[in-house]
């Protein structure tokens, strides 16, 4: 066989090669009184992996030329012209050709490897479930009777939710703010999604954090933004590199994680914040406070959410019960201009027609509650513990071959190898060891980091994750 797939091309080589034998076909390279080549002949034939053939093949019967069956391989159909034959779509071009980008492949491996395997999870950022408040919501459902609406509520959210979240933020944020200024999302994923597709176009130029939240990042390339990063250092980005971008490139939103940032954990200093503050003033840039971690805070100092320091009204603020309560309970919040809040509201209608009332019923009985600050103060309590074991053990068992910044909140630890490290390799010996973690090309442009969530587990867990992390280390260098 003369013909070779073009890897120089756009044009998936699976496609490719599908193409070819239906033109093959069609001017009688390949007869319809002789099967195909088998799978392994083609791929070898070709120089493919037999799974590119397997696709190849699934692509030609989906388009009803050919059919395969057991033990007599892949034969011409002989309805070729479809007089008879029924077809099915090819998904794989659907697949393929939709605008909505997937997530980045190796997260999606991490999920998939966390949910078949009895892996220990130092990857997902997320409370273990020894965290949760499952004995107040047990007690709650026992206890107190459901009074809210099963129809659909209000496009902003539950007014009751919305009332309480009030209070909250004033009381553990300080921010002030009012019912109609507030919009329940299904989380701050959601939140981020809304605001990206409700008020920016393609084209538009944004900055974000370097290194960033790696489930968000697929959501500025899908909208067909220009992304701008900005190195997110031991201290947090420095918001005066942010004017030159504007004036080149006219910057129409700034995405901020400031207080314990996801992946690394920085606290961005209080000068920076209000610098940050005074920019977006200048130029009237808007700014994106994403805040699930700042009331989660080790030290005695809780530290200004950019809302609580903003009297322009420069700021969208969103946060969640995700990382205080239970992400499963799908509760969070945007909170800005009425106007700008309505438009959102409207547009999640479109989505879903509102909230789930019941989660947002037992929201508000959680944020409610005299339970909430004592649960407040045994979490922070068990994460700075876990901190410090993780800490404690990336001594012991690696020393000198990495280096991090002691978190001062927040459930990620942002970890920098000293010496090059192949993360492919890197991760798919941690599988094999038993443990999975975040690497850090997943998240940004960083090389040679990986980012480690202490939430996940208890002490005696994390040490046994690095200690398989570091005999994973081992076998890569």
């Amino acid at each position: 066989m003369d013909w070779k797939p073009d890897r120089n091309k756009k044009t998936p080589i699976y496609i490719q090669i599908s193409e070819y034998i239906e033109n093959g076909i069609t001017d009688g390279t390949f007869p319809v009184d002789k099967p195909l080549p088998s799978e392994r002949t083609l791929a070898q034939a070709l120089g493919v992996n037999r799974s590119t053939i397997v696709s190849a093949y699934a692509e030609l019967e989906a388009s009803g030329l050919v059919e395969r069956k057991k033990g007599s391989g892949t034969i011409i159909s002989r309805d070729i012209w479809g007089l008879t034959k029924k077809r099915i779509p090819s998904w794989n071009k659907y697949i393929e050709a939709g605008t909505f980008l997937p997530n980045i492949p190796v997260m999606q491996r991490i999920r998939k490897e966390t949910e078949e395997n009895h892996l220990i999870n130092l990857a997902s950022g997320e409370l273990s479930a020894d965290l949760f408040p499952n004995d107040f919501i047990q007690e709650t459902l026992m206890k107190t009777k459901f009074t809210g609406n099963l129809g659909y509520d209000h496009p902003q959210g539950n007014i009751d939710l919305r009332n309480t979240i009030v209070e909250h933020v004033r009381e553990y944020r300080k921010i002030e703010t009012k019912p109609e200024s507030i919009l329940i999302t299904s989380g701050a994923q959601q939140a981020i999604h809304l605001i990206i597709q409700c008020l920016l176009k393609p084209g538009d130029a944004v900055v974000i954090e370097n290194p960033s939240y790696s489930f968000s990042l697929p959501i500025f390339k899908t909208a067909g933004l220009k992304v701008f990063h900005l190195s997110a250092e031991k201290s947090g980005w420095n918001p005066a590199e942010l004017i030159p971008i504007h004036k080149k490139h006219r910057i129409k939103m700034i995405f901020t994680n400031p207080i314990y940032q996801n992946p690394t954990g920085t606290l961005m200093p209080s000068h920076k914040r209000k610098e940050l503050l005074d920019i977006s003033s200048e130029f009237g840039i808007p700014i994106i406070e994403d805040d699930p971690y700042s009331l989660l805070s080790f030290t005695e100092e809780h530290p200004s959410t950019l809302k609580s320091m903003d009297v322009n009204g420069n700021v969208l603020y969103i946060s969640s019960l995700s990382k205080i309560a239970a992400p499963g309970l799908r509760i969070g919040w945007i909170i800005g201009p009425p106007p700008v809040i309505e438009r959102l509201a409207d547009a999640k209608q479109q989505f879903d027609f509102g909230h789930s009332t019941f989660s947002q019923w037992i929201g508000n009985q959680f944020l409610s509650s005299c339970y909430l600050e004592e649960h407040l103060h045994l979490l922070k309590r068990e994460l700075k513990s876990r901190r410090d074991a993780i800490m404690s053990n990336l001594i012991q068992y690696f020393g000198s071959h990495v280096e991090f910044q002691k978190p001062l909140g927040g459930i990620h630890l942002w970890c920098q190898f000293k010496n090059e490290v192949n993360e492919n390799l890197l991760l798919e010996n941690s599988i094999k060891e038993g443990v999975i973690f975040a690497p850090g090309s997943t998240l940004g442009t960083e090389k040679g980091c990986i980012r480690l969530t202490y939430a996940r587990g208890d002490e005696n867990t994390i040490h046994q994750g690095v200690k398989r992390l570091f005999h994973a280390f081992e076998k890569t260098r």
